[in-house]
Formats: C-alpha cells, sequence, structure tokens
C-alpha cells in the first residue's frame, strides 16, 4: 500500500524539500498552497498524513486542523503540523486541535521522516 501525504505549506523551497523527502520514502505526494486549497485537496486526495504548516493565506493551519477534526471523514488522517510558532501556548493549540504532531521549524529531516513513519504504522494499526 503507497501511503498518501498531503504537504501544505505556502513556502516554495519548505514545499519543494518536503515534496522530494515524501516522494523519496515512496509516498505519493499532494500540495496546497493555502488553508482553502488544503481542504479542496483533503476531500479529492484523501491523504493517509497532512503536513501542515500553520502560517498559512486564507485559512491558518490551525483551522485547516480543527476542520480536519470535525469531519468524520477524515477521522483517520494523521496531521503533522510544522510551525516557527514553537512557544507552548502555540504548541498545545495544535494538539488540542487534533494535530497528531507538532514539529517546530527548523527541523531535522530525519526526525520528520521517523515522525511521519510511525503516525502511519498507527494508521495501520487502526485498520485491525
Amino acid at each position: 500500500m503507497t501511503y498518501k501525504v498531503l504537504i501544505v505549506d505556502d513556502e516554495p523551497n519548505i514545499v519543494i524539500s518536503l515534496e522530494f523527502l515524501m516522494t523519496e520514502c515512496g509516498y505519493e505526494v499532494a500540495i496546497a498552497r493555502d488553508g482553502a486549497q488544503a481542504l479542496e485537496q483533503m476531500a479529492a486526495f484523501q491523504p493517509d498524513l497532512v503536513l501542515l504548516d500553520v502560517m498559512l493565506p486564507l485559512r491558518n493551519g490551525f483551522e485547516v486542523c480543527q476542520t480536519i477534526r470535525e469531519n468524520s471523514a477524515w477521522n483517520r488522517t494523521k496531521v503533522v503540523m510544522l510551525s516557527a510558532k514553537s512557544r507552548d501556548l502555540e504548541v498545545s493549540k495544535g494538539l488540542a486541535l487534533g494535530a497528531d504532531a507538532y514539529i517546530t521549524k527548523p527541523f531535522s529531516t530525519r526526525e520528520l521522516v521517523e515522525q511521519v513513519r510511525s503516525l502511519l504504522a498507527r494508521h495501520d494499526r487502526s485498520d485491525e
């Protein structure tokens, strides 16, 4: 089974590097560059995992995460928030809204890949 990863970020360099990294890991990748596009891609692409920036045009990552969690069709989708906002308040807010993980930028690509693999392994176990 090939997992689907949706990358949601408005910074082109981050999108390019995340897309390369996730593709190298064997995941099918889709891109959204703002919060509204992210929700459109959720419906069209049906990702297993979302790498979600907090600071986005149109709808911020917190709003997108909350909308994902309010839609029962997306219950199994894992959400990893990525942000330069690293204060405890932002991290707590992301997790309270239903993010499965919150990783601050700059981040280690190795740690990100490990987190993604770990969450997708849990995704598999929820099938049982």
